[in-house]
């Protein structure tokens, strides 16, 4: 390597944390270029970043607006001075970020400040703005972005993370401008208190819109493709909205963020107020790139289908019109139990109910008391079959039970088995019931959900590894009363050998 090598510390920044990720100098150009050239030359196009984290989209604005304008404005200072003061705006997230961008794009802390590369700022903070905001709680969450209470109040000296774009708290210069261009990086969630989050990105994808830009993009989880917490609103918004013209999906974030793992990978779009359209949609995975040209939602399926070569499966699967597994699924809660065991030794404890209001005893080993074998993590345990309290009459059946944490990266869904009759399960697996419940026909069940194909199709509908059975809205039901293999599958669907081999390139086998 050279020894004059000089590194863009921008790409070299640790992140703030999985939420909180700063976006690369290369990623954020590449973002850059869904914008039309001729915009460069327009010394009148006004740019917003509301989520300033390192300022490197203001800063590569900049750059191209610094070359294009050369033929305009030819002096390089009144140049610089008319791009930073008139065409670049920003919203700091947390007040660390609001300096350190200033600090990116002006080279200097202060806006104003002797070692700016700007002249035309009276004050320290410029175009990049940041104010102290609160959370307006109510019944202790913020009515604007779902934080909790308990998580969020702070002192004077802490962040707050109530971050002001989203909390009808825009600065005067933002409020009284129409830009041309909203782009950033959002923050992804907020803790709500538990072991869990609640997602955040929308929020800012949809106040965005309500500035109506002429073009808007941001990179965000790609979760709500499919699922994620309160954002069925939004996924019906975005994949309904045809001005969406460009998407880039990454499956793997990593792919995208070096070392950075987003459950469900990550996508960034390009949203273009007055036109209408399909999308083109480029597809990364494994370095390599496809690109389709399609509407975001295809007919029957409320979803977005990554892969457009499924569309094709799910048009045939579909002709049959035949009834979804998901209709005979049965989530974890099924027989009434939480998957938390509090265990007083090796082998004596009590469960939780589903509602964690009550628990009942729960034996390592069978007693005469306690003769109903339940299915938890990492084992069995025996309970009285009084205290089973909701569905008492699947006991005795045979039922398939399948893991709710599955692999979307790997074999998809966790090891499905049977459930014998005296048996039930905790919240830790859903329950599948066949029509007839016989020994044979559960263990063509069985055999079905471990099918590539099957697999397949579940992983078309999830990208986390909770497994709810809206997971398996696109298997179809089978006559159980005959084993299914994926030759079986294929001939009945009348796959093509292309169809068969993404399927069997995309999901290994299940021993």
């Amino acid at each position: 390597m050279p020894n004059n090598y000089n590194p863009d510390v921008l790409s070299c920044l640790a992140n703030l944390s999985n939420d909180e990720v700063f976006t690369p100098p290369k990623l954020a150009n590449e973002i850059l270029d869904l914008l039309p050239k001729k915009i460069w030359k327009d010394k009148n196009a006004t740019f917003l970043d509301p989520v300033c984290k390192s300022g490197v989209f203001l800063r590569e604005i900049a750059k191209r607006l610094l070359e294009g304008l050369e033929d305009d404005i030819l002096d390089i200072q009144e140049r610089i001075d008319h791009v930073y003061k008139n065409q670049l705006f920003g919203i700091g997230i947390t007040e660390l970020t609001s300096l350190l961008s200033r600090r990116s794009l002006y080279c200097s802390k202060k806006a104003n400040g002797k070692y700016s590369v700007s002249k035309a700022f009276k004050n320290e903070l410029g175009n990049i703005l940041f104010d102290r905001i609160e959370h307006n709680w109510k019944n202790d969450k913020c009515t604007y972005c779902g934080a909790n209470k308990s998580e969020y109040e702070r002192g004077d000296g802490l962040e707050t993370h109530a971050y002001q774009f989203i909390h009808n708290n825009k600065p005067n210069i933002i409020k009284n401008m129409k830009f041309d261009v909203i782009i950033g990086n959002p923050p992804y969630q907020l803790s709500d208190g538990g072991a869990s989050a609640v997602p955040i990105y929308q929020k800012f994808v949809e106040q965005a819109k309500k500035l109506n830009p002429r073009f808007l993009t941001m990179i965000i989880p790609a979760r709500w493709y499919v699922g994620g917490r309160g954002l069925d609103n939004f996924r019906n918004d975005m994949l309904r909205d045809n001005r969406i013209r460009v998407i880039h999906d990454y499956p793997h974030a990593s792919d995208c963020f070096s070392g950075v793992e987003i459950k469900g990978g990550v996508m960034y779009f390009l949203w273009n107020r007055d036109s209408r359209g399909v999308a083109e949609i480029y597809s990364h995975i494994n370095n390599q790139v496809s690109v389709d040209t399609r509407a975001l939602l295809e007919d029957g399926i409320e979803t977005f289908i990554r892969d457009s070569a499924a569309i094709s499966i799910l048009n045939k699967i579909k002709e049959k019109n035949e009834d979804r597994l998901s209709s005979i699924l049965n989530a974890g809660r099924h027989f009434g139990f939480h998957t938390k065991i509090d265990w007083n030794n090796d082998k004596i404890g009590t469960i939780q109910t589903a509602d964690g209001k009550s628990s009942y005893p729960i034996s390592r080993h069978q007693k005469k008391n306690q003769n109903i074998k339940v299915y938890i993590a990492h084992g069995v345990g025996w309970i009285a079959g009084k205290n089973i309290i909701r569905n008492r009459q699947d006991v005795d059946k045979y039922k398939v039970i399948i893991p709710r944490s599955g692999n979307p990266s790997g074999s998809i869904i966790g090891k499905p088995k049977v459930s014998e009759p005296g048996s039930c399960s905790s919240n830790t697996y859903i329950v599948a019931i066949p029509t007839k419940s016989k020994l044979d026909t559960t263990q063509n069940l069985l055999s079905y959900l471990k099918t590539r194909f099957v697999r397949y199709l579940i992983s078309l509908r999830t990208t986390t590894q909770d497994m709810a059975p809206k997971s398996y809205t696109f298997v179809p039901i089978q006559n159980f009363s005959e084993s299914w293999t994926d030759e079986k599958l294929y001939k009945k669907y009348k796959l093509t050998k292309e169809e068969i081999g993404f399927i069997e390139t995309m999901i290994r086998p299940m021993n």
